[in-house]
């Protein structure tokens, strides 16, 4: 077993030592899947605790020698983002369990996000009513691509935010997917693709996103439209959306 743990957090060790002992049997799911993810209470002090399923036979030999485990990536990733003053959980500690020199279960510990509210409820929304919001996001999401950083996999769950002293603050998560360096205009309108919303909404989106980069509008709006829509009609044939799809 591997066991990184962020100096900042060194008090938390015997926690965080007895993790793949306690895991099951300790903490409020708040989400289950090929991942599972809990919340456990330490001192008051919630904390986030993602265990990675073990992957495919084939993946478990390109995790355990070729490629660095999604769990490692989430553990170091957040550190770029918070240098250059963008909101993500801290990260707390990463544990990587190995069997026959195999990856199995990893998980990743960070500190439980603050805020409560997330993408999903844009789905059906009227764009008029949550425009402030949009506003802000999309002047955020333009900073963050100047910085040389896209989340991708931008998805509703994937981004909490809430309103903190009149100003909306965003905060990613899962961020173990993550492209750094120069981020086109292309490529930042294309990152829009799998959120949640109707027409009306993802205009407002492109038109502030492309104010805020100094990029002409018409073509972001078409950039933004075409790429949604691409998404959601391959989504669509696969699975069943849970919000009024207007393409």
């Amino acid at each position: 077993m591997k066991i990184v743990v962020n100096s900042a957090y060194e008090h938390l060790r015997d926690f965080i030592e007895k993790i793949p002992t306690t895991f099951e049997k300790e903490g409020r799911i708040i989400y289950s899947g090929r991942n599972l993810i809990k919340v456990l209470n330490v001192g008051g002090v919630e904390i986030n605790v993602k265990r990675y399923g073990i992957p495919a036979y084939v993946n478990r030999i390109v995790y355990s020698f070729f490629r660095v485990p999604k769990g490692k990536r989430a553990f170091e990733y957040p550190e770029l983002l918070l240098e250059k003053g963008f909101e993500t959980p801290a990260p707390i500690a990463y544990i990587e369990e190995r069997r026959c020199g195999l990856i199995n279960y990893s998980y990743f510990v960070s500190m439980q996000c603050p805020y409560p509210r997330n993408f999903y409820e844009f789905g059906n929304a009227d764009a008029e009513q949550y425009r402030d919001v949009i506003v802000a996001f999309a002047r955020y999401t333009a900073d963050l691509h100047q910085a040389g950083i896209m989340h991708r996999d931008y998805s509703p769950g994937n981004i909490l935010f809430d309103q903190v002293d009149g100003e909306y603050h965003f905060m990613l998560v899962d961020i173990n997917r993550m492209t750094f360096g120069r981020i086109s205009i292309d490529m930042g309108c294309a990152n829009f693709a799998r959120l949640w919303g109707q027409k009306a909404f993802f205009e407002i989106l492109a038109k502030e996103y492309a104010q805020a980069r100094q990029a002409d509008e018409k073509y972001c709006i078409e950039r933004v439209l075409a790429c949604r829509k691409k998404f959601w009609t391959y989504f669509s044939k696969k699975h069943v959306v849970k919000y009024k799809l207007e393409l």
